[in-house]
């Protein structure tokens, strides 16, 4: 057993045989790592604030009243980040996967992506005005299949190159006329451009190298708290030195040059990014602890990241119609203040569901379909 399956068994095994042990043993058994999903807890519940919530002062670390802006373009930047993650821990963890057994598990994963990409398409037609990261998502896992069979190294050091270079040649892609045209807006949807991959893959490609690396060694999550600690400063640090909006607009410098939350500048890539560390780093340490069972609420929800996702939009989405002009109208539904009874009801939903079910059903579902289309074994002709 590795360190941090040993650390969390003491915590997290169940005292007595049975049925609901056995959906004890699906939240904390050495299947899934508690740690992980806690981050992919947190990284969910922040959308659904960035979503849910006026945010209008920017993130100032001496101002409490400024924390909550905490969430804006770093939750789902952590979200990726754990695409990654997770995308690693699927094709072996710490031990690439070989030969077929690598091919199953890379065809698998390219089924989920083309699942979805149609799922993320279907929440941007109920006319929920936030931008779906579904559809960057199934791409970014489309261009991470190919590095799967690379070490930690290599891909820690691809990581941080592309975390350099993608930013300057986004600037550009940015800049094209073509997303002000009325087919440039449509397929700025279709790829989840406010996501976009062209640049965002640099975190997936750094969960996958902290998966490569072991995300249940101590000296791992420890560095990942350092290492990100000092990403975040270094690149929030040089943001503070930004010219504001109207450089950002005017120059490619200013464009570059900032570590606004969804400018996708360089300072944002490698401050937003290194917090996406820390926040692994710190959510793996404290799920050694007792703490593990203080956080299996939010536990819960990081283990159906998918089914929370989408279950908040359709709910949105329905609210909306029923009570509201349309389901566009952002200002509208900000105003049922929402925030809460959607969130503690997505908590409460998700621990039950684990508890007394066990998987999301749209991660069963996709798990299932992914299964069903990439058998472990040929099928024979008939």
């Amino acid at each position: 057993m590795s360190a941090q399956g040993a650390s969390e068994a003491q915590y997290s095994r169940p005292r007595a045989d049975g049925w609901l042990a056995t959906r004890w043993e699906r939240l904390n058994g050495p299947a899934r790592i508690g740690g992980v999903d806690l981050a992919r807890g947190l990284a969910v519940l922040g959308m659904f604030a960035a979503h849910l919530l006026w945010i209008t002062e920017p993130f100032d670390v001496l101002d409490p009243g400024t924390w909550i802006a905490v969430v804006s373009g770093r939750s789902s930047i952590l979200f990726a980040t754990l695409a990654g993650v997770s995308i690693g821990l699927v094709t072996g963890g710490a031990s690439p996967l070989t030969g077929a057994a690598m091919t199953t598990a890379r065809g698998r994963l390219a089924v989920r992506a083309g699942l979805l990409w149609v799922l993320g398409i279907l929440l941007i037609a109920t006319g929920v005005p936030v931008f779906v990261i579904l559809p960057a998502y199934a791409l970014m896992f489309l261009l991470a299949l190919p590095l799967t069979a690379l070490p930690a190294r290599a891909l820690l050091v691809l990581a941080a190159v592309l975390a350099v270079i993608l930013p300057f040649v986004q600037v550009v892609l940015d800049a094209l006329p073509f997303w002000s045209s009325p087919v440039g807006d449509a397929v700025s949807l279709g790829l989840g451009w406010h996501y976009p991959f062209t640049t965002w893959i640099v975190f997936v490609v750094a969960g996958l190298g902290v998966a490569r690396a072991g995300v249940t060694r101590l000296r791992v999550q420890v560095r990942l708290v350092i290492a990100g600690t000092a990403l975040a400063a270094l690149g929030y640090g040089l943001g503070a030195t930004g010219s504001g909006p109207e450089a950002e607009a005017s120059s490619f410098f200013g464009a570059l040059w900032t570590a606004r939350p969804h400018s996708t500048g360089l300072l944002e890539v490698i401050g937003s990014g290194g917090f996406a560390l820390a926040v692994l780093g710190l959510c793996l340490l404290v799920c050694r602890t007792f703490v593990v069972w203080v956080v299996l609420p939010l536990r819960a929800v990081g283990a159906m990241p998918l089914t929370a996702y989408t279950l908040q939009l359709l709910v949105w989405a329905a609210v909306a119609a029923a009570v509201l002009d349309r389901v566009g109208d952002l200002a509208g539904f900000r105003a049922l203040l929402p925030f809460w009874p959607l969130t503690l009801g997505t908590v409460v939903l998700c621990t039950a569901w684990a508890l007394l079910v066990g998987r999301g059903p749209l991660e069963t579902l996709l798990d299932s379909a992914s299964r069903f289309a990439v058998p472990t074994t040929p099928r024979r002709s008939r």
